[in-house]
């Protein structure tokens, strides 16, 4: 069997850890949800799944845990979360949950999660998104050392973290992010989204032009101060356009009344050759 030891960078690597025990404790404590609280059947739930949450305190069933995004404290039961190291570890995670989890919007092809069972610590599966959710268990040497397939051992989770994330390698792809990592809380995405404005059509043949060039009350205008810049430009651009044609088509229309005799060399006007015409014939 090959040792792999990789060198990994301050930028995107994780950082190494030669225990269990360094893996856990090392950042503040953080949860999951893994099902609406309280359930929609009873009211409007206050955390969803997929949400995740600061843990305060652990009291017994109840946990008090915090918002990411608010300064708030709740409880919520201890068997509706789970416990999240390094934000891709979780904690007594099953493989329903897991694949409900990898499910949710937000997590693309790669998303992935190592999770360790519920029912004896030290195991560990790694579930991954793609097509569907695929799931590989961790196995342990005596030696401590961890695998995947035999021809690859890695001294940590960590190390083996950072192989898959650059190879597929037996895989059935690349990780490219833990799961959840790309999820927006609606909280934040309904305080940091720009106010949606709608407005009824107008005639732009009807935009008064003082409206165009003034700069007073942008905020009450219909137009932005840069648009209506831009559309007093390009008004005054047409109108200069719209000048320079008539001037032209009058011109024409004034060449168009005379002639140029070549034999005499002098202008006749066009009505007084009529004229003439009308008297020889």
């Amino acid at each position: 069997m090959g040792n792999m030891m990789r060198s990994v960078s301050a930028r995107d690597k994780v950082n190494r850890n030669n225990h269990d025990s360094s893996l856990k404790g090392s950042e503040e404590d953080m949860v999951v949800v893994l099902q609406d609280y309280p359930s929609s059947e009873i009211s409007e739930p206050i955390h969803r799944m997929g949400e995740k949450l600061k843990l305060i305190a652990q009291e017994a069933y109840w946990w008090r845990v915090r918002s990411t995004q608010a300064t708030e404290e709740s409880f919520i039961p201890n068997s509706h979360v789970a416990k999240v190291y390094h934000g891709w570890l979780f904690e007594g995670v099953d493989r329903q949950k897991a694949e409900a989890l990898l499910s949710l919007p937000g997590n693309r092809v790669g998303s992935f999660m190592v999770r360790e069972s519920s029912r004896e610590r030290g195991l560990y599966s790694l579930s991954v998104k793609h097509w569907i959710v695929k799931h590989y268990r961790i196995y342990r040497l005596e030696n401590s050392w961890y695998y995947i397939s035999p021809r690859l051992t890695f001294q940590c989770l960590e190390d083996m973290i950072n192989h898959y994330s650059d190879f597929a390698d037996g895989l059935c792809c690349a990780l490219t992010s833990p799961c959840l990592s790309g999820n927006t809380p609606p909280s934040e995405a309904i305080s940091g989204a720009p106010p949606v404005v709608m407005r009824r059509n107008f005639d732009w043949k009807k935009v008064d032009r003082q409206q165009l060039d003034s700069t007073d009350n942008c905020s009450d205008s219909m137009l932005s101060y840069g648009v209506r810049n831009s559309i007093a430009a390009y008004l005054s651009f047409s109108e200069s356009q719209n000048a320079a044609q008539k001037k032209e088509a009058n011109r024409k229309k004034k060449c168009k009344s005379v002639y140029a005799l070549p034999e005499s060399g002098h202008l006749v006007i066009e009505e007084e050759m009529l004229r003439l015409k009308t008297v020889v014939g």
